[in-house]
């Protein structure tokens, strides 16, 4: 009998001996050493001797081997997005570097690019904590796109990078550095300060990366973060959503994000300014469906299609209902009621006050969706057509200290009703 084989069998043997002898509780256990102690001295075997398996006793006293622990349950979820319905164009090398926050935790990330209106052509792209200044805060990170460097794709679609180790926590910033040339999907509005392109090839420099200051979202469409499984949201609109509130804007201060710092769960930001029904409808299953792991979708939408082209009221049902159609096997629904406009830059206004209003009142009574009442904590209490003093920039679009108003709503709704 080998070595090894001899110990397996005194190990069994002293466990038999001890059954026999009546020195074990009903349980298993000794009657006269408490739970999680040892009047027992173990020597740990040598290493050049095979441990024997631990053991357990079930409640009939029979043996089993420890059973093994289960992993922690982890998936991917988006902790940053953007529609980027516009088109950017460059014709030659140029390296962007976006500096983007995320509302996730967890260890790897991948990252998805979206093309503009033709071929892109990505050559290299790194992943690091954002510094000061355009710098890095840590060493870059190299995605792989299919084990490659980089990709050449076509107009309008989106590619995503091979999961990268790359730990991160909740209200990081991360500098995503690609080198590319072509169209690319890109915002309409400025919201991304901190961020920079210069021409040539520089994904890896941890200086800063100088060049110009670049402050609109493109190219980077979602940044998913794998981690523990739970809430996330996405939120679907226009120009109110995406956070414009001037000609130089922060997502930071988008109501979206702010529920999110709150919350402390993914609220990503799916807004694009002029947006109306027609268009996020067809837009919606690249923009939004395309996303893994969205559990709640949140929409404020209509503000545009007012006194549109001829549109009525029940079009403005019908068409917000397809939208319900899509999102609803996806995720949990909310709707908010639109904010007050105080004036129009297209159609009637007078129509646009009257659909406005009945808008809302069908907004509250539908139920396919949770309601947030939005035009309730903006509007003046005599005038629904008014903001509250100091909450608009233009009499269409909330100031900073409106998207804070509207956040501290939509988190007390949520808290009330979503179980968060």
């Amino acid at each position: 009998m080998g070595l090894t084989k001899a110990l397996r069998w005194s190990w069994v043997g002293a466990l038999g001996l001890m059954l026999g002898c009546g020195g074990v509780d009903e349980r298993g256990l000794d009657p006269t050493v408490e739970p999680g102690s040892t009047d027992a001295k173990v020597t740990a075997p040598s290493p050049s001797l095979e441990a024997a398996p631990a053991l357990n006793l079930h409640d009939d006293g029979r043996v089993q081997g420890t059973p093994p622990v289960a992993p922690a349950p982890v998936s991917f979820q988006p902790g940053f997005h953007q529609a980027l319905r516009e088109t950017g164009y460059i014709g030659s090398l140029t390296t962007y570097r976006l500096r983007l926050p995320l509302g996730r935790a967890g260890s790897r990330v991948r990252v998805t690019f979206r093309s503009g209106d033709g071929a892109l052509t990505l050559k290299r792209a790194t992943v690091a904590k954002a510094g000061a200044d355009g710098a890095l805060a840590s060493t870059p990170v190299t995605l792989s796109f299919n084990g490659q460097p980089g990709f050449t794709t076509n107009a309008r679609t989106l590619v995503t990078s091979d999961p990268v180790a790359f730990p991160v926590e909740f209200g990081d910033e991360v500098a995503l550095s690609f080198e590319l040339t072509g169209a690319m999907g890109q915002s309409l509005i400025k919201a991304f300060p901190g961020s920079y392109a210069r021409t040539g090839s520089y994904a890896t420099t941890q200086t800063a990366l100088g060049g110009q200051a670049w402050e609109y979202a493109l190219a980077v469409a979602t940044v998913d973060v794998e981690g523990t499984p739970g809430r996330a949201f996405v939120t679907i609109g226009d120009s109110i959503t995406e956070g414009y509130y001037d000609t130089r804007n922060d997502t930071r201060n988008a109501w979206s994000f702010l529920v999110q710092k709150e919350l402390g769960v993914p609220v990503v930001n799916s807004g694009v300014s002029g947006q109306g029904f027609w268009d996020a409808n067809i837009q919606l299953p690249q923009e939004v469906l395309a996303m893994q792991g969205v559990t709640d979708c949140i929409v404020l939408l209509g503000t545009n299609d007012l006194a549109s082209d001829g549109i009525t009221v029940a079009k403005l049902e019908q068409r917000m209902n397809q939208l319900f159609d899509q999102l609803q096997p996806r995720c949990r629904l909310w709707v908010s009621t639109l904010l007050p406009k105080e004036k129009s830059n297209y159609g009637d206004y007078e129509v646009v006050k009257a659909q406005r209003v009945e808008f809302n009142a069908w907004i509250r009574t539908q139920t396919r969706a949770e309601v947030i009442d939005l035009e309730a904590v903006m509007r003046q209490p005599g005038n629904v057509h008014l903001f509250l003093d100091g909450l608009e920039v233009d009499g269409i679009h909330p100031s900073v200290e409106g998207h804070r108003v509207m956040a501290q709503e939509v988190v007390r709704v949520l808290k009330a009703r979503g179980g968060l």
